[in-house]
């Protein structure tokens, strides 16, 4: 017992002075990288809403924004049901898991185990006592081993797991984002296939209005065939593109079911032909999309970890002390085995370090910097995209919100032609081929208005997306002179080329008959 004395003092000492030494790290000092921010948006013009949220404020359902119900029941599966968010779920737990993992070695080892084992020395060995004998071993016992964490290697890997953790985190708001924005950007396009098709099927009809009543005049001899087969082109191309638009709402709503994870089969969404409106969008000022963007808090994370890594590969170079103590029972006969003069014990420590290694923990100490160096770049890179996407989306914005605003005046100008022509169709100043080409302009350019204010949507969604979300802007109902013009400009047309078509078809029956073309 006198002897077991000092070797318990011995290892008391040591074990403080590990304790003590723990406090050194080799972790560099890690401060977020530097990065270009511009004062404020080249394209957000005079008018935008300066926003001023808190980082640590949700962001919560940004599709809410549009006030869309049916919007607002499919993105809340998304979070659910969506198979890659679902993956980045699980991403996120791996690398949390593996925070645990790391932190494990801050504490001490403990294995206990018995064995029983028999063994048997060559007859032909002199000098042992034991030679040709047979001699049974019953042995158990615990053993413990620890390794102090004298220049951080291990506080330094748990500070680069969690950092990783963190980035996982970060992308899972990314996939997030990306699903949600993927799904309001399929399903707009959707609503304006529907806003186009109501037009095709209007106007189908009021062709086909129109060539009866132009077949009926071919009977009566008040025109020629002409007339009649200028009629049957326009309403059987006008019926081809009805048709074609079915071919691509189809597709639109296979990508939404799968994005909300259900089978295309299964999944239908009803037809509804109203158009929505681009919302006001508050864009901030620059400085806060790198707090609000997903993509550039993984980045910044990404960095803090290579930095912890630079900090591991500092470590390798000082020595690892490692206190290990074990204790048992251990007898040749079972009887005894568990009797106190069967008891083994072992106490002590060992320091060990590497003196030669041919340069390899130098060049992971390069190779860490290297890695470090990558990561503030590819941050730098996720900051400049970043305000490329949003100075993308907004300029897209300022000319869509003209390019409507134009568009309204020529399908305003188309309408206007195509009532016209028909009344001098009627009153037999011109052929039929002039109401066809009316027919024509006026159809493409409410088509085209119905593009752009789709345009206008999915620029609106892709905004929102290079933000980082949205959050509530102060000013409850406030509204922008911007995306009050865009609606302006995107607001419904009075008189459409289906009901002018209609006009023809219903002209009372003592209008003029016209002549027959070429006469």
């Amino acid at each position: 017992m006198s002897l077991s004395r000092p070797l318990l003092r011995r290892s008391f000492v040591v074990t403080l002075i590990s304790a003590l030494l723990s406090a050194c790290s080799t972790l560099p000092p890690y401060q977020r990288p530097t990065a270009k921010i511009p004062a404020q948006y080249a394209g957000a013009a005079p008018g935008w809403a300066q926003a001023t949220p808190a980082d640590t404020a949700p962001r919560g359902p940004w599709w809410t924004i549009f006030n869309d119900p049916v919007l607002n029941q499919l993105e809340a599966r998304v979070d659910v049901s969506n198979q890659t968010v679902r993956k980045a779920v699980a991403q996120v737990q791996q690398a949390r898991s593996m925070v645990d993992y790391q932190r494990a070695g801050f504490f001490p080892t403990i294995t206990a185990g018995a064995a029983q084992d028999r063994s048997r020395t060559s007859q032909n060995v002199e000098g042992k006592s034991l030679a040709g004998k047979t001699v049974p071993d019953y042995s158990g016992g615990v053993s413990a081993s620890w390794e102090p964490d004298l220049f951080g290697r291990v506080r330094d890997t748990v500070t680069g797991a969690r950092a990783d953790a963190d980035a996982s985190a970060a992308d899972l708001e990314a996939v997030r984002l990306s699903m949600s924005a993927d799904l309001a950007v399929d399903y707009f396009a959707l609503r304006s296939l529907d806003t186009q098709k109501k037009l095709l099927d209007d106007s189908v009809s009021a062709y086909g209005a129109a060539l009866k009543l132009l077949q009926q005049q071919l009977k009566d001899g008040a025109i020629d065939a002409s007339a009649v087969a200028q009629a049957t082109t326009q309403l059987e191309a006008t019926r081809t593109q009805d048709t074609d638009i079915d071919v691509t709402r189809a597709q639109m709503q296979h990508a939404i079911a799968t994005l909300i994870g259900e089978p295309a089969s299964t999944f239908t969404l009803p037809p509804n032909g109203s158009a929505a409106m681009p919302p006001a969008i508050p864009v901030g000022v620059p400085s806060q999309l790198l707090e609000r963007r997903p993509d550039i808090a993984a980045a910044e994370r990404r960095v803090a970890s290579a930095n912890a890594q630079i900090g591991v590969a500092h470590a390798a170079f000082f020595p690892d002390l490692v206190l290990s103590a074990s204790a048992g029972l251990e007898s040749t006969f079972f009887a005894p085995w568990l009797s106190a003069p069967s008891l083994f014990w072992s106490l002590g420590p060992q320091l060990v370090g590497t003196l030669f290694d041919g340069g390899k923990r130098t060049a992971s100490l390069h190779g860490a910097t290297a890695q470090y160096d990558g990561a503030v770049a590819d941050y730098r890179q996720s900051v400049l995209v970043a305000f490329q996407q949003v100075e993308d989306n907004l300029s897209a914005l300022h000319s869509l919100a003209d390019e409507a605003a134009s568009q309204q005046r020529a399908t305003t100008a188309a309408d206007l032609s195509l009532r016209l022509t028909t009344n001098r169709f009627n009153a037999g100043a011109v052929s039929y081929l002039d109401v066809v080409t009316a027919q024509t302009i006026a159809l493409t350019n409410q088509r085209t208005a119905d593009q752009i204010a789709a345009r206008q949507l999915e620029s609106s969604v892709l905004l929102l997306k290079a933000l980082g979300g949205t959050w509530h802007d102060q000013r409850d109902g406030a509204t922008t002179p911007d995306v009050a013009a865009a609606r302006t400009a995107t607001g419904p047309v009075t008189t459409s080329a289906a009901e002018a078509s209609t006009t023809l078809a219903t002209e009372p029956a003592a209008q003029p008959t016209p002549k027959p073309a070429g006469t």
